[in-house]
């Protein structure tokens, strides 16, 4: 069985993780995919290239944690959680969060619940290369009202 969640700078393979994720389980009537990728524009500005940092240990602890708390208020039977950290070019994947459950309402739910919690609280650090420089990105406040929802107030302010 693969590791719940992997933060890494190869690419991913989605076809693969999801199949790796159900590989066996007939419980599993829905599998959510989420996967991110990288933007050529934010905030008006176009970017060349971001650069992803994390708190090695930290990052991973944090995410498991929240994979548990998933698990704990949805119905699902998996989780997969991938982040790239490094320099990744437009187009470039980022994140992918897949998970399983008997229902395919439990997995949106389950599935948006742990993006929510992955744009605002795990320890990522983003920078931007934009033709003004370099700078790096917050969370927006669209993105803590969303975690707000499921009762967690952001820490990041």
């Amino acid at each position: 069985m693969a590791a719940r969640v992997s933060i890494q700078t190869a690419d991913f393979n989605l076809s693969q993780e999801v199949e790796q994720l159900r590989a066996g389980d007939k419980r599993v009537g829905a599998v959510c995919t989420f996967t991110g990728t990288v933007r050529d524009r934010n905030d008006g500005l176009s970017v060349s290239s971001m650069e992803l940092e994390h708190y090695p240990g930290m990052t991973e602890k944090a995410i498991e944690a929240m994979i548990d708390e998933a698990m704990v208020r949805f119905d699902i039977f998996g989780a997969r959680v991938i982040h790239r950290i490094g320099v990744l070019q437009p187009l470039d994947q980022v994140v992918m969060v897949a998970v399983t459950s008997a229902h395919r309402g439990t997995s949106f739910q389950a599935c948006e619940f742990l993006m929510d919690y992955l744009k605002t609280q795990a320890p990522f650090w983003k920078k931007e290369q934009t033709p003004e420089g370099a700078r790096w990105v917050d969370a927006r406040v669209s993105d803590d009202a969303a975690l707000a929802r499921w009762g967690i107030q952001a820490s990041n302010g």
